[in-house]
């Protein structure tokens, strides 16, 4: 149960940093006292399956992401929302940059093909 638990507050401070949110802000955002939230994070308590699922709410996660061993942070960007992710595309050398322009080009036109063909199917 200690290792659990130590896990779960890892996991949340994490995912709390990956947010850029204070304490306080998860407290507001997911009614959950600002003492008990504390003891949480610093693994002094283990947190109900009611309260993890209000700060997975909160995170955007799922339960099962408090309970990750192996790197939460490669799974948190995966799971950025598009519009971050582009904005990490200017963190890439530039040969990544244009071979992931050339794939977005690829899917754009497959995309556009395909609603021609649509198009011309139900004329």
């Amino acid at each position: 149960m200690v290792q659990t638990v130590v896990l779960i507050a890892k996991n949340i401070r994490q995912l709390r940093g990956h947010k850029r949110l204070s304490q306080k802000e998860v407290c507001a955002d997911s009614g959950i006292p600002q003492g008990q939230y504390s003891r949480i994070e610093n693994g002094k308590v283990e947190p109900s399956i009611s309260t993890l699922e209000k700060l997975a709410s909160v995170f955007d996660v799922s339960v099962a992401a408090f309970f990750k061993s192996d790197d939460l942070e490669v799974d948190l960007n995966l799971n950025l929302p598009l519009t971050q992710k582009i904005k990490m595309i200017d963190t890439l050398a530039k040969d990544e940059q244009q071979a992931l322009s050339k794939m977005i080009d690829l899917a754009l036109a497959n995309k556009r093909m395909k609603d021609n063909l649509q198009t011309l199917i139900t004329q």
